[in-house]
């Protein structure tokens, strides 16, 4: 949807008069049903201005288009500028201008990705370049107009208060900026320059017109790109009933063209390949030629099984695959062909951080033809998580959708071993099961005595494969954030570390010199590794042979036991804090093939622990 599209003429007579903002404003309302605040209005009063002046040059055609405030389909992501014509041999250009009002920005270590003030505070956000460059990728990998009938794009940046410091510019960033240019606060000439080159005859909007009609589907180049990526990739080889759950779901997405609505629901423990198979789905209905997207609530499984698939952790033109559970809040019915939901227990009832929405669970449903639910109640780690069995189920039958359920029961993690996981749930009294011991497992459990035994336990392992990572519950404060010299967990002379999220992000479970980070639930869920070294803080201590939670222990910015002092007033709350707790610990426990090894801050835990590795009971 363009919100606002007229002529370079007409746009430059709505500047002139002092009406451009409003002009828009009022689009915006008409079209996208919505207010707009009082930062975005002042925006486009400053920037149009300098865009006009840009536009001055009467070389620019006056009949051009200009298409302002035009919304991607099947997205929330907007462009600012565009301007639409020809060249000199009549090939379809149409130029993406990422506006911003940035008067300085910082360089920081992660790909694409700079620091600047906006709002009340300072935020990461995208390098302008990779923005633009971004929008570019997705409509010539899903507008058919776009790749079946050439239309050249061509994305810039214009900065037009931020001075050329180099920060932008140079670096990390130089890929991005070559393939979308960056102007700045002195480059207004170039701009121009770049625009002429590009557009010398006007096209009265018939290209935008083009475009905005082009029917949304994966072009055959980035399916073959996908499909290739796949191959030979020996993560991504489907075993036992995962090729069952997976042929299912085809056939699924299949029928929900021409039929009703269907949801499957996957459950599977850890390990058993609930994303092998989610991300398979994803390159194979996208080679179909279905619309398709893998969501997660957390953006930590998103990063890595991107970058696993492409083979870089750097961005790339499949990005807009892999979206949050929160981006649905407005879409309109069955605008998805396919909808792959992986780690569904930690889907919200509302989405970010205004609390936008109704409930992820039925939005997400809504939107979609075919939806398939990946699924571990046990994984449940937050007092906001609301994805269950039932949930999804009571959606599904109220928006007339077929449900179907199918099980993962093959293990592939944990050596293999359904006892460990199982003996977890006994020791943790998750629940009671057959396996109070270890005894007959083949699974490298220790409990170690000091955190020092265990980072050196876990420094030499990780020197096999870059494949072994320190992981803690959140019961310390994330100083680090504020204090990039400041250590988080200091547990002895030798042990100090910070928590992960400051450089790394998310990908932080793949980059090499991260082994001296501590993971935390919200980075390491959903993911593995061969070796995994667990913190048990104070939250979670036994007394008298009894596993007792703590929720006042856990860091006071902890969100995932956010409104801990209501909740504890009741005992169907202090019930929830309590399964949030262990399956938290249990989550942890469980993200390593090859080991797990465990340090508790509290010294009776660690002999209760030590004891029913082979003991089927506690005693002093």
């Amino acid at each position: 949807m363009i919100v606002y599209q007229k002529s370079k003429a007409e746009f430059r007579s709505d500047v002139f008069s002092n009406d451009i903002e409003t002009v828009i404003q009022q689009a915006v309302l008409k079209k996208l049903g919505h207010k707009t605040g009082q930062s975005e209005i002042n925006s486009w009063r400053n920037s149009m201005q300098y865009m006009d002046r840009v536009l001055s040059d009467a070389q620019i055609p006056d009949d051009s288009g200009i298409s302002i405030e035009y919304q991607l389909p099947y997205s929330g992501m907007r462009i600012d500028f565009l301007i639409t014509g020809q060249d000199e041999v009549g090939t379809d250009k149409a130029i993406i201008i990422e506006l911003k009002q940035w008067s300085e920005a910082a360089a920081t270590d992660k790909d694409g990705i700079v620091s600047t003030f906006l709002g009340k505070g300072t935020r990461e956000v995208n390098h302008p370049s990779y923005q633009a460059w971004s929008y570019a990728a997705y409509l010539e990998g899903f507008n058919e107009t776009v790749y079946n009938e050439a239309i050249q794009l061509l994305p810039c940046a214009y900065l037009h208060n931020h001075p050329d410091d180099g920060v932008l510019t140079t670096g990390h960033y130089a890929d991005y900026v070559a393939k979308a240019p960056l102007f700045l606060k002195s480059d207004a000439a170039k701009l121009q320059d770049f625009i002429r080159q590009h557009v010398k005859q006007g096209d009265r909007n018939r290209v935008m017109y083009r475009i905005e009609g082009g029917r949304i589907r994966p072009s055959k180049q980035l399916a073959d790109s996908l499909v290739s990526m796949m191959k030979g990739n020996r993560e991504f080889i489907l075993l036992d009933e995962q090729k069952v759950v997976f042929e299912t779901a085809r056939k699924l997405a299949a029928k929900s063209a021409d039929e009703r609505k269907h949801v499957l629901i996957v459950r599977g423990g850890p390990g058993t390949g609930k994303t092998v198979v989610a991300i398979n789905l994803l390159v194979d209905l996208t080679k179909q030629g279905l619309v398709a997207k893998y969501v997660t609530k957390a953006a930590a499984p998103r990063d890595v099984y991107k970058s696993k698939l492409i083979g870089s952790m750097r961005k790339s033109h499949f990005d807009s695959l892999f979206v949050g559970s929160g981006t649905f809040t407005s879409t309109a019915s069955n605008t998805f062909d396919a909808l792959i939901v992986d780690e569904a227990h930690r889907l919200n009832e509302k989405s970010g951080l205004f609390s936008k929405g109704e409930n992820q669970v039925k939005e997400i449903i809504q939107s979609a033809r075919f939806t398939i639910f990946f699924l571990d109640e046990d994984q449940r780690v937050t007092v906001k998580d609301i994805g269950s069995e039932q949930e999804i189920e009571k959606w599904a039958h109220k928006l007339g959708a077929q449900v179907h359920k199918l099980e993962l029961v093959s293990q592939f993690r944990c050596n293999g071993s359904d006892a460990y996981m199982a003996w977890l749930d006994h020791v943790l009294e998750v629940r009671e099961t057959a396996n109070p011991t270890l005894d007959g497992t083949d699974y490298d459990f220790r409990v170690v005595e000091t955190p020092d035994e265990l980072q050196q336990l876990i420094l030499e392992k990780n020197q096999e494969r870059n494949r072994a990572r320190m992981v803690a519950g959140y019961c310390w404060d994330w100083e680090s954030k504020r204090d990039r010299k400041a250590f988080d967990i200091r547990l002895s002379a030798g042990f100090r570390h910070q928590w992960n999220l400051t450089d790394d992000g998310f990908l932080w479970i793949m980059k090499e010199d991260s082994v001296q980070e501590i993971g935390c639930i919200h980075t390491c869920q959903g993911l593995e590794v061969d070796y995994i070294g667990v913190i048990i803080g104070p939250d979670l201590v036994v007394r008298n042979g009894n596993v007792i939670t703590n929720a006042g222990a856990r860091a006071s910015a902890d969100k995932t036991v956010h409104g801990r002092k209501q909740l504890l007033k009741t005992a169907e709350g202090r019930a929830l804090l309590d399964l949030v707790i262990k399956n938290t610990y249990r989550t942890l426990m469980t993200r390593a093939m090859k080991g797990c090894y465990v340090y508790c801050t509290d010294k009776e835990t660690a002999a209760y622990l030590r004891h029913r590795i082979s003991h089927p009971s506690w005693t002093l």
